[in-house]
């Protein structure tokens, strides 16, 4: 074994390159955003990065609202402190996953699922600050060049490593997400100051991940599967499992204490006009469960006209005959609270219609198109009104599905508006497969 493990390190002493063996050691940035990358890896990953950044910046799931980026860049100043989030460059992208991340060269992704899931600005600031946690530290840089050493023992292990080859090669890649895990932690602790430095309540994130676990219990449960929250990670588990992070978390809030400011309101304001594609999104990974948690979450101050259209549409879509009478009656409460989309309309009297309550889904439809006459699918609509006596579920389950969709494009300042068929809630195109990326 000894012998081994000599020969892997003589290989990886031979296999270091003299230009790597010099490259200066890279010094956390000045802030005053005049840092240039350090030796060959850093410049390369900071190519790369801008690269990516190049298609964040032209991507059609770029959410360009200049007053809900200029809010939330606003928060993370606020955190980290003037000078250090000067430089920083944000893009939200529609992506219902929750997560966020912070490239080499200063870019953070904050993904809509992400925002999402948190209620109050001090939330916000721990998840964003935990991602500039990472960039101060230069975790991509070392991670780089962690994953680059540890390929290279692997190479050698299997070459020399003899009988003993597989065990050693268990323990390099073991020692590798050992070392992703230690640096999620580090970043962690790193919010957690910054926060304790700010105006914000640095208490407020480990309940982050006591509502992740809960949400993840949910979906579980929705599925008729057992679900356990780990205590500890597995072998390959790259982040602190949730109940890790929320106990190491907590026991930072009982030293530091539960002062400062939260800032609900202000955050619930400045995402009220997102919320709702925010939703849709989310409704469209039919994750049942986890998205029935979302909106019990978001609802604990009270049941919104917004939230009900939610609700009525996660249930619509999952369509069994009770959900029906649920989704029907959230339509119902949210007109009755004031919901102006016309959609909303349509898709109460497509339930309606499903249920069997023939009349009363004409008369939705009818209000549908009164509210809204130059709809795109109006010809279906009326066609629908004057056969509802014959109609029958799969021909409006066929309709439903054929109603045009919401685009995700959005001018400045505003969130998009539906298009003339679609639902405000329901109607949210597609998205991309989700970034991989640090929070989670």
């Amino acid at each position: 074994m000894r012998r081994a493990l000599s020969l892997i390190l003589a290989g990886l002493a031979l296999a270091a390159s003299p230009a790597a063996a010099a490259e200066p050691k890279p010094t956390l940035p000045p802030f005053s955003w005049a840092y240039q990358p350090v030796g060959v890896d850093e410049r390369g990953l900071w190519m790369e990065a801008d690269d990516l950044e190049r298609e964040f910046r032209d991507s059609r799931l770029l959410v360009r609202d200049e007053a809900l980026n200029s809010y939330i860049h606003g928060v993370l100043c606020r955190a980290v402190g003037e000078d250090r989030c000067k430089g920083v460059r944000l893009y939200i992208i529609r992506d219902p996953s929750f997560n966020a991340s912070m490239a080499a060269n200063g870019m953070m992704q904050i993904n809509t699922g992400l925002l999402l899931r948190l209620h109050s600005e001090a939330e916000l600031a721990a998840a964003i600050a935990h991602e500039f946690g990472h960039f101060e530290l230069r975790h991509t840089l070392e991670a780089f060049k962690r994953r680059r050493r540890s390929t290279d023992a692997l190479m050698w292990a299997g070459i020399t490593g003899g009988r003993n080859g597989a065990n050693l090669q268990l323990a390099i890649i073991g020692s590798f997400f050992r070392f992703k895990r230690e640096e999620e932690i580090a970043a962690d602790i790193r919010s957690f100051e910054y926060l304790a430095a700010s105006t914000y309540r640095a208490a407020a994130s480990p309940a982050i991940w006591e509502r992740m676990m809960a949400e993840y219990e949910a979906s579980a449960a929705a599925r008729k599967l057992k679900f356990r929250n780990a205590r500890r990670p597995s072998f390959v588990d790259s982040h602190p499992t949730d109940m890790q992070r929320m106990v190491y978390l907590k026991a930072l809030a009982a030293e530091h204490g539960d002062g400062g400011e939260d800032g609900v309101d202000g955050y619930a304001k400045a995402l009220a006009a997102w919320r709702p594609q925010f939703l849709a999104d989310a409704i469209k990974l039919n994750d049942f469960g986890g998205s029935e948690y979302i909106l019990a979450e978001l609802a604990r101050s009270g049941w919104t006209k917004e939230l009900l259209a939610a609700r009525g549409d996660l249930y619509r879509l999952r369509g069994n005959p009770r959900d029906l009478t649920v989704a029907a009656q959230a339509y119902r409460d949210a007109i009755a609270q004031g919901a102006t989309d016309p959609a909303i309309h349509r898709d109460l009297g497509m339930v309606l219609l499903r249920s069997g309550a023939r009349a009363d889904a004409a008369t939705a439809l009818q209000r549908y198109l009164a509210l809204r006459p130059d709809a795109a699918d109006k010809t279906m609509v009326a066609l629908l009104i004057d056969q509802a006596g014959a109609t029958s579920g799969a021909a409006v389950m066929h309709a439903e599905s054929g109603a045009p969709a919401v685009s995700p494009g959005s001018p400045a300042n505003a969130p998009p508006e539906p298009a003339s068929g679609g639902s405000a809630v329901a109607g949210a195109r597609a998205l991309a497969p989700a970034n991989d990326g640090s929070t989670k």
